[in-house]
């Protein structure tokens, strides 16, 4: 067994739901992500690609049809890179980064591309196909933005709540409070912001052709505990959580670059960090918020530290109760968790996210000169992922 490497990531910027990204195809921002991350390694020959692994959590519109293939051919890659689609809902695109980590790791290929894609604005509606012809009667047309659709009733009741009702019921579990949720959601518009200002993303964030858009459309650096204190809550009455401790619907697309060390020279380049360890686990469908802390024990385990030993950590803000969930059990310092900002001001494209997180994680440790790092993100349906990465880098600019 060999070890994998993140070589280089790059990203489009996220577009809010309807925004600047919502006439582009996400078969096209996958393709911008694609040619984003290659063009940090111009010494690679697109032909030495052994396999591209993209994820996508919906899958039902303009992304149907394997849309890793599509991106590949749209990039202007040679036909000879093959391609496949992955979906684990929110981790589709750390799943796509951690099974390219694991085929580099066998030995199938010194070179993988993975990455994920989400328009969560072209998300089509679609129409339940009648058991006979002619039906008499109406048919609705559902949603594929945003959770549950078409739901099988043999499912239990309580594993088909709402996305905010289950986070709701993290809030009651763990007793965190409506003012800790917008203080959380307030610190990630206000990091993301100032990463932006500082040119932090600069190297990480490529634009997409044909749009005026430079950075993440969905941060609000104006975010107050004010302004934040009088919105009404979106899933109950006497609820906490609010469409600002929350993450956004977006649109936008991620890319890493993973390969051997016996790469190197073939990528025309030095690796950012070492994937170390790596976590799956999955609890009842209506917890999937709290997943991330076994993932994330499992995934140091497999490292072999321990959270002393962790000096950054990108979590995905899926829900300001769920991250604070998970942080509180992992007692870590929360300086540590997203100081560049996360999916609550950054946004949240479902299949994009993991390798989002994946990448900006690579670049907090190199800048920062700082060794482990972990990265979780938690899934639908009650699943999370995480994966440790050590940094490798001697280097203090990312190209």
């Amino acid at each position: 067994m060999t070890a994998a490497f993140v070589y280089a990531a790059a990203r489009t910027p996220f577009g809010r739901f309807g925004g600047a990204l919502s006439g582009v195809r996400p078969d096209d921002l996958a393709a911008t992500a694609i040619s984003g991350v290659l063009a940090k390694v111009p010494d690679l020959d697109p032909e030495g690609i052994g396999d591209v692994i993209f994820g996508s959590a919906n899958g039902a519109g303009e992304e149907n049809r394997n849309v890793g293939r599509m991106a590949v051919l749209l990039a202007g890659l040679p036909t000879s890179v093959p391609a496949t689609t992955v979906n684990r809902l929110c981790g589709s695109s750390l799943d796509a980064a951690l099974m390219g980590s694991r085929t580099v790791e066998s030995g199938d290929a010194d070179v993988v591309l993975a990455g994920g894609v989400e328009s969560m604005s072209r998300a089509p509606w679609v129409l339940p196909k009648p058991s006979r012809g002619y039906p008499a009667g109406d048919i609705t047309a559902v949603s594929t933005t945003l959770g549950w659709r078409l739901v099988n009733p043999r499912m239990p009741a309580e594993w088909t709540i709402s996305l905010g009702e289950c986070n709701e019921l993290l809030a009651d579990r763990f007793s965190i409070s409506r003012q800790r949720q917008d203080e959380f959601a307030v610190r990630s518009h206000v990091l993301a912001d100032t990463a932006w200002n500082a040119g932090w993303y600069d190297k990480l964030v490529v634009r997409v052709p044909g749009v005026d858009l430079s950075r993440d459309e969905a941060i609000r650096p104006e975010s107050t505990m004010e302004r934040l204190s009088g919105l009404t809550p979106s899933f109950r009455d006497d609820g906490t959580i609010t469409a600002a401790n929350a993450s956004p619907l977006n649109d936008g697309a991620s890319a890493v670059l993973l390969g051997s060390a016996r790469a190197a020279e073939q990528i025309g380049a030095t690796p950012l960090a070492r994937i170390a360890g790596r976590g799956v686990y999955a609890l009842d469908p209506q917890d999937f918020g709290f997943a991330p802390v076994e993932a994330a024990n499992r995934a140091l385990g497999r490292a072999g530290i321990s959270w002393d030993t962790v000096e950054a950590v990108e979590l995905n803000e899926a829900f300001a109760v769920q991250s604070l969930a998970c942080v509180d059990v992992w007692k870590v310092d929360p300086a540590i968790v997203n100081s560049w900002g996360g999916a609550i001001a950054i946004g949240h494209p479902l299949g994009a996210s993991g390798a989002r997180i994946l990448g900006t994680l690579a670049h907090r440790l190199v800048r920062n000169r700082q060794r482990w790092g972990l990265a979780a993100i938690c899934i639908g349906v009650g699943q999370a992922l995480a994966v440790v990465l050590e940094n490798v880098s001697s280097e203090t600019e990312i190209a």
